[in-house]
């Protein structure tokens, strides 16, 4: 079919390109964070289908492709979340949801630190069942303060918190919480601290990084640096406190603690135990095989996994193996989660890499142009909180991978597998594809707003020139 295009570039009516351009302009959210998704989500399917040999043999009867169509049902699922909340007419729903997510995250600490319905993996207990289903509430936590302390910081400067008015109604001793400072540390610096005290038992990594991603936002909210600052010294002296119970109560006390020292001095064990056994080499006479000690034995098994990683990127190159040529899939096996990242390097090479950071990059970039164009506090504070933690994760995922950082178990967001993960991520980019719909439709409103009173400002005074003009004519007649 011929193409033709009209005055304003776009193709004529009737043309099969027509409607590909118009259906792809009526996504009316930043379509380069549409094309970021619609990228993550190509690569985690390609990715999940090619890493999963090792999650296919620790399931019986279990295949690649079955894991393939789950991931494809997870991703389905994901964009319908995503086109779901894209499609909200205004905020009020999503405010609505974000004043809950304190509340949300409470309850499901509250289930994990009692033990119900908890579930332990790894040695750590961050899940629960819900309805026959393991759900990893971290995942949710991370998402539902993020939008919490958005809204909290637009109530606040809004002043519109009713439950301190009611307190100081009730008893006249209550009167200081409608006191700004005191609205402060209830609405946001409590529940800071609460959240991050509940996560601590079940990860010690995901408590840090969401505890920096929730400072960094009440500090772009424009709080108090003082109290900021206030509120970080009291989370450190918080950990500082877990830490001592565990060592008084030798590692009783919140098991995990032991965990994160042990993986801070992993590989500083590794090398003294290798180095005493090469030791005992030298020493022993010639011709006599040397028995490696079990210590050291037990110690390359822990590190096993990060150096397989290593290895991964090491050999991936530039351009890569090519697809489906990965070893390390074999030795790493978390390789389709935590590593995922080492698996795209194998498989496609720095170039592959490089173009992983870009797409992250962009998000955080693009993030930065929505903000510009958003006029509530609200709506600000949602997009740069989100946009710090999907490209905060991100980068924390490939310093472990590429051995920058200690061992934290962070996915790959969007592209990990992971059901808790990708659709709490799902909802995320959902938010920030909402804001810059409606934020461009209020722009554009006032756009065309403008350009009205422009022109019917330009017709007045044409009007007026006209009729001064006739008044000339008159006057020379």
């Amino acid at each position: 079919m011929e193409y033709t295009a009209n005055d304003t570039g776009t193709p004529n009516s009737g043309s099969v390109r027509e409607k590909v351009w118009n259906f792809f302009d009526n996504f009316k959210g930043d379509k380069v964070i549409w094309m970021i998704v619609m990228l993550l989500i190509i690569i985690s399917l390609i990715t999940i289908f090619g890493s999963a040999s090792s999650l296919a043999a620790a399931e019986e009867n279990v295949t690649r492709l079955d894991i393939f169509f789950s991931q494809f049902k997870l991703a389905c699922a994901g964009m319908l979340i995503i086109i779901v909340i894209y499609n909200f007419r205004n905020l009020f729903l999503i405010k609505a949801g974000a004043s809950l997510g304190f509340i949300v995250s409470l309850v499901l600490l509250v289930c994990l630190i009692s033990g119900i319905g908890a579930i332990t993996v790894n040695g750590a207990t961050r899940a629960l069942k819900i309805a026959g289903q393991q759900v990893y509430i971290f995942e949710i936590i991370k998402v539902a303060m993020v939008m919490y302390l958005a809204w909290a910081i637009d109530a606040y400067k809004a002043d519109s918190f009713r439950l301190p008015k009611a307190l100081a109604v009730l008893s006249p001793k209550l009167a200081f919480l409608e006191k700004p400072w005191a609205k402060r540390v209830m609405y946001i610096y409590l529940p800071i601290l609460i959240v991050a005290g509940g996560m601590f038992k079940g990860g010690i990594s995901s408590t840090l990084f969401t505890g920096l991603i929730m400072f960094v936002i009440i500090f772009l909210g424009g709080m108090p640096k003082r109290e900021i600052f206030g509120a970080l010294f009291a989370g450190i002296c918080m950990i500082g406190l877990f830490v001592g119970l565990h060592a008084a109560t030798g590692g009783k006390f919140i098991p995990r603690i032991g965990v994160a020292m042990n993986r801070l001095t992993l590989y500083q064990e590794y090398k003294t135990i290798e180095e005493e056994n090469r030791q005992a080499m030298v020493e022993e006479e010639h011709g006599r095989t040397h028995k490696w000690s079990d210590d050291y034995r037990e110690a390359i098994d822990r590190i096993r996994q990060p150096e397989s990683a290593k290895l991964a990127i090491k050999e991936g190159g530039i351009l890569g193996k090519g697809p489906g040529n990965s070893t390390q899939k074999y030795s790493v096996f978390a390789i389709f989660s935590d590593y995922v990242y080492s698996f795209i390097v194998e498989e496609s090479g720095l170039a592959g890499g490089i173009f992983i950071l870009i797409l992250y990059l962009s998000v955080l970039a693009r993030g930065c142009m929505i903000v510009r164009l958003c006029d509530t506090c609200f709506a600000k504070i949602a997009v740069a909180g989100l946009c710090l933690l999907i490209t905060g994760q991100a980068f924390m995922h490939i310093m472990v991978n590429v051995n920058i950082g200690p061992l934290t178990g962070q996915t790959l967001p969007l592209i990990s597998h992971g059901s808790s993960s990708f659709l709490c991520f799902s909802v995320a980019f959902g938010v920030l594809l909402s804001i810059s719909r409606l934020a461009r439709k209020k722009l554009d409103a006032q756009i065309a707003e403008v350009s009205v009173e422009n022109g019917t400002a330009e017709e007045d005074r044409e009007d007026s020139e006209d009729g001064e003009a006739g008044d000339y004519n008159q006057t020379l007649s």
